[in-house]
């Protein structure tokens, strides 16, 4: 834009900035009903901002090479933008408009100002539209990498839902596991369980898999990858939730477990943990 171009359209922004950002935010309230994301107000001042130091870039002579220095607080300013949106749940679309739904008011106005002069409209025109165009494509790439943030952060956080570690008795956890155990999770279940037993002193824990669908020889690896280091920590580990089908499974594989106690459901494993632990449940004497 620099040298062959811009020049005349920094002079039009300032002339007739108020209008600009006025048909600017009517555009963006059209394009992605955002009225109920977003006050008014709110889109005016980033707006406003937003023309500002765009605006200024283009005074600088930066061009339309947007990761030039000149750029840098309009990439800022867009970084943020993009990745809050992300965050408020936009869509990619919505957030990009921010951008495009500027050309609209700068044209009409370049074609108000300089129309008559062909060739330096044309020029401006297009210059405008490669800006404009690697700003909008900016805000995209930030916003992906901002719903990707997002996206991790929640599996991190469901990870962590699905994996709760349970004191059922003095001394003894009690982790019931759903769902498939990849390495990801087992790294989460280890730091569950380990911070657990260290808040506790628990010295036996259970470790349920009645509701993890299959056991293949990874998984049974992240089993016995879990006990050990519950191990180091000084608690002994009881696998329930042995169905048959796993059992033979397990055979098949030839997946060593017979250093880990294994019972076939909760209950038994809950009764071996208490009599490992020196404690016992009894009926209370009928009156």
């Amino acid at each position: 834009m620099g040298t062959r171009a811009g020049s005349r359209l920094t002079q039009i922004v300032k002339k007739h900035e108020a209008a600009i950002v006025a048909e600017w935010i009517k555009e963006q309230l059209a394009a992605v009903k955002a009225a109920d994301r977003i006050s008014e107000a709110d889109l005016r001042e980033d707006c406003e901002r937003f023309l500002s130091l765009f605006n200024a870039a283009l005074q600088s002579g930066a061009g339309e090479d947007i990761a030039a220095a000149p750029w840098t607080e309009t990439r800022d300013m867009l970084s943020g933008l993009s990745r809050a949106r992300a965050k408020a749940g936009y869509k990619p679309a919505e957030t990009a408009v921010f951008v495009l739904a500027l050309k609209l008011p700068l044209f009409d106005r370049l074609r108000s100002e300089i129309g008559g002069d062909a060739q330096g409209l044309a020029d401006e025109v297009w210059a405008t539209t490669v800006v404009l165009d690697r700003l909008a494509l900016f805000t995209t790439e930030v916003y992906q990498t901002g719903r990707e943030e997002v996206i991790l952060r929640q599996q991190q956080e469901m990870l962590e839902l699905s994996t709760p570690v349970v004191q059922v008795w003095d001394n003894i956890l009690a982790l019931p596991l759903i769902g498939t155990l990849d390495s990801a999770r087992t790294q989460v279940v280890m730091e569950n369980l380990l911070q657990r037993i260290v808040e506790t002193g628990a010295a036996i824990a259970i470790i349920d898999i009645t509701g993890v669908p299959t056991v293949d020889t990874l998984v049974a690896q992240h089993l016995l990858k879990t006990v050990a280091a519950a191990r180091l920590m000084g608690a002994d580990c009881i696998i329930s939730g042995i169905r048959p089908q796993i059992a033979q499974t397990i055979v098949h594989l030839g997946v060593e477990l017979s250093t880990v106690v294994t019972k076939a459901t909760l209950a038994d494993a809950f009764i071996i943990a208490l009599q490992k632990t020196g404690a016992a449940i009894g009926r209370s004497p009928k009156a």
